[in-house]
């Protein structure tokens, strides 16, 4: 009984179970009225099931028999491309025969000519490398194609393309000497489709017609690269005004002009050279502040120049007058003693002292600076010698002494700051001299005026 009951739930939990999956899947709209509606419904999807598999279970079949057609005719075929490729095979074996025996033929056919012929191969390869990095060919593009045809050919070479190659070696020869102008496409110019007027100079060097910018020769192997590109950075100088005498030149003149014996090394290698921006770059901050200091003291060295000059030729123009003026440093001592000259010489004497004394300090505003920055600029020169010896010895510690490329900055720096230093140090102390001069000229002449001006007094005062 017990076994019984434990039967009868677990078909009781089947049953509710399989209810309520019925539930789930029928339409919201179906009702289920009673247990035997629910056994109809169950009977019938049962059915529609049973339906729906046979006819996936006749699709299957059917498509089993198409694929088995379609194997066997991927069978069939697979032994015809087997036989295709065995048929080719012999084909291929029989003219790898008839070659082999066609390469004796042709060995026995050449005879003593069969070394001259290799030796013709072998040494238009090696003429058509030598041309192809030549400058000249920028100008006479394709013209190694017939040596790249005899050195690849295993046929004899003709007449004519033996005597290709001493017609070229000859026009090498020709072209080296010549200094000739054409029409080229450069690569990295504005417009590189569109051709420009350049000049060669035999086969050292090639510059353009309009600034007479020099280019550099690549013989690339890609066909859409051009061999002609502008050189990164010119040389200038004296190396551009030489391309441009030689532009500027007509027939018959003679000029110097650049050649590069390297052939572009030489140029290429220029570009590594700073110019002034780049070197003074290489001070870092310190160098930076040098300069600063430098133009500091001369802005106010020059203006200060120019001060000095306008009083002296103030002072200058009131000696030659009796009535005294405020504007000047003489007109202002005229003044002191005009004040006091009722009074005892030594008196008069005192008070013009005085007046020299107020001016002084206004002539000699700004020389301390001056002396001052003269005496920083090199003494930061040297701290920039120091911060870049400091770097040098830190890149050997970590990288060691085998790469002087790693040492170059620290050493630049330390060098470029010192010459800093003392390129600002000798026009300033120029200027402070300078400025000094005036300053005691203007100086002597009030002193001078003043000891004239009590020395009349007291001849006046003595009759």
């Amino acid at each position: 009984m017990i076994k019984l009951s434990k039967n009868l739930k677990k078909l009781s939990a089947f049953f509710v179970g399989t209810v309520l999956i019925a539930g789930l899947a029928m339409p919201a709209n179906a009702q289920i009225t009673s247990v035997d509606a629910l056994l109809g419904k169950v009977r019938q999807d049962a059915q529609t099931t049973k339906v729906e598999n046979d006819k996936r279970e006749r699709e299957f079949r059917a498509r089993a028999d198409q694929q088995t057609a379609k194997l066997a005719a991927a069978r069939r075929e697979l032994r015809t491309l087997e036989a295709t490729v065995r048929r080719v095979e012999r084909q291929f074996d029989a003219n790898e025969l008839v070659i082999a025996r066609l390469d004796g033929e042709l060995n026995s056919a050449l005879g003593e000519f069969r070394d001259v012929f290799g030796l013709a191969r072998s040494k238009a390869g090696e003429f058509k490398a030598t041309l192809d990095a030549s400058l000249v060919s920028a100008e006479h593009p394709g013209r190694t194609d017939v040596l790249g045809k005899i050195a690849n050919s295993k046929a004899l070479p003709s007449s004519e393309e033996l005597d290709q190659i001493w017609q070229l070696m000859l026009g090498e020869i020709k072209a080296q000497r010549e200094v000739s102008s054409f029409e080229a496409n450069v690569g990295n110019s504005d417009n590189p489709g569109e051709a420009m007027q350049v000049t060669r100079v035999g086969a050292f060097d090639v510059f353009t017609n309009a600034n007479g910018d020099f280019l550099e020769y690549k013989n690339s192997k890609e066909p859409n690269v051009l061999p002609l590109t502008y050189l990164k950075k010119q040389p200038g100088g004296a190396i551009n005004k030489a391309a441009n005498d030689v532009l500027g030149a007509g027939a018959g003149d003679l000029v110097f002009g650049p050649v590069d014996p390297t052939r572009g090394s030489l140029l290429k290698a220029l570009e590594r050279v700073p110019d002034t921006k780049e070197r003074v770059d290489q001070g870092g901050p310190i160098g930076k502040i040098i300069l600063l200091v430098l133009l500091a003291g001369g802005v106010f060295g020059v203006l200060n120049i120019v001060r000095l000059f306008l009083v002296s030729s103030a002072v200058k123009s009131q000696k030659k007058k009796a009535r005294p003026s405020k504007s000047n440093p003489l007109g202002r001592v005229m003044m002191a003693y005009d004040s006091v000259k009722e009074k005892d010489e030594e008196v008069i004497e005192l008070k013009l002292d005085e007046a020299i004394l107020r001016e002084s300090p206004k002539l000699e505003v700004g020389l301390n600076l001056m002396k001052l920055g003269a005496a920083i600029a090199p003494l930061l020169g040297l701290l920039g010698t120091v911060t870049g010896m400091i770097k040098t010895f830190q890149a050997m510690m970590i990288y060691g002494a085998g790469d002087p490329q790693l040492m170059a900055g620290g050493i630049s720096e330390a060098l470029v700051t010192t010459m800093l230093g003392l390129i600002a140090a000798i026009p300033l102390l120029v200027l402070h001299s300078f400025c000094s001069s005036l300053a005691r000229g203007v100086q002597g002449t009030l002193e001078e005026q003043s000891a004239g001006i009590v020395a009349r007094h007291v001849e006046s005062r003595r009759g």
